[in-house]
């Protein structure tokens, strides 16, 4: 049952082991290579030569001129022709590629850099690959395509861009950080690079870069503008806001807060929520690994007194879209012993979300350990380990909009995403990589994108695949395309509903064996449906949802920070159920 927030979907990205990623930002160093000749400088304008010749056409340049601009179809046409021309264009191919991403064709952007790599096999193809194994939840294989280039000694703005996109997938947030630079420095005029990179900015940078943007033709699609414009709104408002940003007013910074359980009818669990707090007023709303920041109902923020600050959209699991709603700001946020001043909150203007009184995602904890007990029926939060050096900080709720971004620190670089960067940092400093504590080392590594945690999972003998970790989804899921590599794939009448209405087409998965962690669940029957609006929004893969009815056998701990997850069963724990 997730929610998406406008604000964080805004502006661009089995345990899977940090040896499958070799450490470029230390390893990687591109050899030398000849500067590229001084193009001759044009002559003036009112010259002889300049009135009596005319440059020769650049179909090349011209197809990479629309697709900057946003002009995919003519794009594809000028490209397509270039490779009539030029059937071993590899610059055609990359391209053609990157518009099809764009276009969100993913089928027909592997067919294209398929031919492409048979036809015309160099560096630019080599990329473009790349980025088409990202979009595929291939992140590994990604990795690799775009390590050998810089390896090999070209300086490919878009190979960093990529590196960028993976290391913040796994909170190596220095590291991304210096390839998002690497690739701004090599082509500022990429618009994907711009946004990966405005996103690393101090608040007033951001302020001043997006406007900028916004004033350019580029390639943002009308939803993504739309998004941008919010967030700048939003980063103009709180600018001028004289209270100071979200913290923790509370001296402890540690608790244990009960589990609220929430039903479906009285003998069948729907999920389980919290007791909030807002501005004195409590509500019971749903705690949601699947969801970012908090989001309630507009009756709840009318009585806790939450006022309009900004106009946004929020979307989910649904096919009406993009729902309207409003941002505010909670004086006060209590949850357990801890309280919380001067945070924001999402108010949904329509009467329901997902049939809950509000939604809290668990991201909102980020600088906690997240232990979520289902078995105790109890959410425990407590610091994380420090790294070695590393100072005190300044512990707050993490939302989608109050991120000052002082010191850039992780960014979703998604290029082929509608998402918000966001920044979290260990201290002064700026960025930190993350940091595997002695005691976190048998966790599971997973990709963070925002708020989503992308588990790798094992379906049958196929590749493994990335699931969502959300609590707020009632039963597993898996998309038909990935259903249909292992098993089966029928028609259900099961009713699927979340923030953005229902799922008009739902199938059922016959028998599946999941495998995440250090567990195995066989699924004799699970849900199915298309997966790719979240895909579209990570700008990976999402082949699946880990729900509630397997989690809630579980013991979860999160760390956000580090992107690091692990789970525990202990049958011995279940009598009450």
């Amino acid at each position: 049952m997730m929610h998406r927030a406008g604000i964080r979907r805004l502006l661009l990205s089995v345990a899977f082991f940090a040896s499958a990623l070799p450490v470029v930002s230390q390893e990687t160093k591109p050899a030398a290579t000849k500067q590229n000749e001084a193009a001759a400088p044009s002559p003036p304008l009112d010259s002889p030569s300049a009135r009596f010749s005319s440059a020769p056409p650049d179909p090349l340049g011209e197809a990479k001129a629309l697709a900057r601009k946003g002009n995919f179809d003519a794009a594809i046409k000028k490209y397509q022709q270039l490779l009539q021309e030029r059937p071993k264009s590899p610059d055609a191919y990359a391209g053609l590629t990157h518009c099809y991403l764009k276009k969100k064709d993913v089928t027909q952007a592997y067919e294209t850099i398929t031919n492409g790599l048979q036809i015309a096999d160099s560096w630019p193809v080599r990329v473009a690959l790349g980025e088409v194994y990202f979009r595929q939840g291939q992140i590994p294989k990604a990795e690799k395509e775009w390590v050998g280039v810089i390896n090999s000694g070209h300086q490919a703005a878009r190979a960093y861009l990529g590196l960028a996109r993976v290391r913040w997938a796994i909170s190596m947030n220095k590291s991304a950080k210096a390839f998002i630079d690497k690739a701004h420095g090599i082509d500022p005029n990429d618009p994907d690079i711009q946004r990966a990179w405005i996103g690393t900015l101090r608040r007033s940078e951001r302020i001043k870069y997006y406007e900028s943007y916004l004033a350019e033709a580029n390639n943002s699609d009308p939803d993504e503008r739309s998004n941008i414009e919010i967030y700048l709104s939003y980063l103009k408002e709180q600018a001028k806001q004289h209270d100071p940003s979200c913290r923790l007013v509370s001296k402890v910074t540690s608790t244990a807060t009960p589990l609220v359980r929430l039903l479906l009818d009285p003998k069948h669990l729907r999920g389980y929520g919290l007791s909030v707090g807002l501005n004195g007023t409590r509500a019971n709303i749903m705690l949601d690994t699947g969801a970012s920041g908090i989001v309630v109902k507009r009756r709840i923020a009318e009585r806790a007194g939450i006022t309009k600050l900004i106009e946004t959209k929020v979307w989910g699991v649904g096919d009406k879209g993009r729902r309207n709603a409003y941002i505010g700001i909670a004086r006060s946020i209590r949850i357990g012993e801890l309280e919380f001043q001067d945070c924001p909150v999402e108010v949904m203007e329509s009467r329901s979300v997902a049939e809950e009184d509000g939604l809290i995602g668990a991201d909102v904890f980020e600088d906690f350990l997240v232990e979520i007990d289902f078995p105790g029926e109890k959410l425990k939060l407590s610091e994380l380990p420090k790294r070695p050096g590393q100072v005190d900080q300044q512990l707050s709720l993490k939302n989608d909009e109050d991120d000052d971004q002082e010191t850039s620190g992780k960014a979703e670089a998604s290029a082929e995403s509608g998402s918000k960067e966001t920044a979290s940092t260990a201290n002064s400093s700026g960025p930190q990589d993350r940091y595997i504590a002695p005691e976190m080392q048998s966790f599971t590594r997973v990709f963070r994108f925002g708020h989503d945690l992308l588990v790798p999972t094992k379906i049958g003998n196929v590749p493994d695949k990335l699931f969502l970790l959300d609590t707020g989804a009632l039963d597993n899921a898996i998309s038909p395309q990935a259903a249909r590599e292992v098993t089966k794939v029928g028609n259900s009448d099961t009713l699927v509903k979340g923030v953005s209405g229902s799922v008009k087409n739902v199938y059922s998965a016959n028998k599946a064996v999941l495998q995440f962690g250090r567990l195995r669940q066989e699924n004799q029957d699970m849900l199915s449906f298309d997966t790719t609006p979240f895909s579209d929004s990570d700008g990976t893969e999402v082949s699946g949802f880990l729900g509630f009815v397997m989690l809630h056998f579980l013991d979860i701990k999160i760390d956000y920070r580090d992107a690091l997850v692990d789970f525990s069963y202990d049958a011995k724990r279940f009598d009450h159920f």
